[in-house]
């Protein structure tokens, strides 16, 4: 009789089914504040319209130069062939064309300069003669500005993609290189300590111990420079290395096209907030070992 009112009884909460709805809530709380957000900047702008504290022909609100978008959507042209003439057949494809070039020189600089710079950086710590030789001019070259790079990657690489993609590794790696060394400078030591009592070589320390404790660090250093590398590329685009986002918002300064300046800052705002949010997608997928609450917290 017990075993059937115990088999009779409703089974627990789902577990699985639980942390879903939680997630889900999560999700929608956060969208509902990114909204929130736009809703309030937006709402602030509009009214400075309607209050006529603005001219809106230097200061177009959003119902102004989102209102026509095909009229926008001729001045991007992926190829960049015809920079500073309009494109007669813009459409919503040449405008993702755009920010897909953009984008991607971003992506590749930033993965060459995450990677490239963590194996430097590993390895001015691990090999004593190489980090005296290699430190001190990383030292010295880490204040100079990426703009400061672009006649070097012009002579370098010409016109096109590679410029762009320099100009922001550049803008990453020495940073990323100082923030390393920080990282592993700053791995507790009782860490590394319990590690050689196991019989831990010194390779596997970096391998397993030091690199494992210092990705999340560099993940948030990296998201942190995500800014720095679009600010660079637009600069680079701007002054006609490649056609992309930088190239239309020049090209729109020099006409006077208020309208199409802000509208392709509303792309380079869009894109660079979905960078970020996919980066922080990476970072929880790769930093599997972290707990939730300091990967969010990063």
């Amino acid at each position: 009789m017990t075993d059937m009112i115990l088999s009779s009884a409703p089974a627990g909460p789902n577990p699985r089914l639980h942390a879903a709805l939680a997630k889900a809530r999560r999700r929608i709380v956060a969208t509902a504040w990114v909204l929130a957000s736009l809703s309030l900047f937006v709402g602030i702008w509009e009214l400075a319209w309607w209050q006529k504290w603005a001219n809106p022909l230097l200061l177009p609100p959003p119902h102004i130069f989102l209102t026509n978008l095909p009229d926008q959507f001729r001045f991007f042209d992926p190829t960049g062939a015809r920079a500073g003439a309009l494109n007669a057949g813009g459409s919503i494809w040449s405008v993702l064309g755009v920010i897909g070039w953009s984008s991607l020189r971003v992506f590749v600089g930033l993965v060459l300069g995450f990677a490239i710079s963590l194996v430097v950086g590993l390895a001015i710590r691990y090999f004593e003669i190489f980090g005296k030789l290699v430190l001190p001019l990383v030292t010295m070259l880490a204040p100079i500005s990426p703009v400061a790079w672009l006649p070097v990657a012009v002579f370098f690489f010409g016109i096109g993609n590679p410029p762009a993609i320099f100009l922001v590794f550049i803008a990453v790696f020495f940073i990323m290189v100082l923030a390393t060394l920080a990282q592993v400078d700053a791995v507790p030591k009782h860490y590394i300590q319990l590690a050689r009592v196991m019989g831990a070589s010194k390779r596997q320390i970096y391998l397993r111990v030091i690199l494992p404790a210092i990705l999340p660090g560099l993940f948030v250093t990296l998201r942190m420079n995500l800014f720095a590398a679009w600010m660079v590329v637009l600069i680079a685009e701007a002054v006609g290395v490649g056609s992309g986002l930088g190239q239309v918002t020049m090209m729109a300064r020099n006409t006077f096209n208020a309208s199409l300046v802000f509208f392709t800052m509303t792309l380079i705002g869009l894109t660079g907030f979905a960078f970020d949010q996919t980066l922080g997608l990476i970072q929880r997928k790769v930093l599997w070992w972290v707990g939730p609450s300091t990967v969010k917290g990063a």
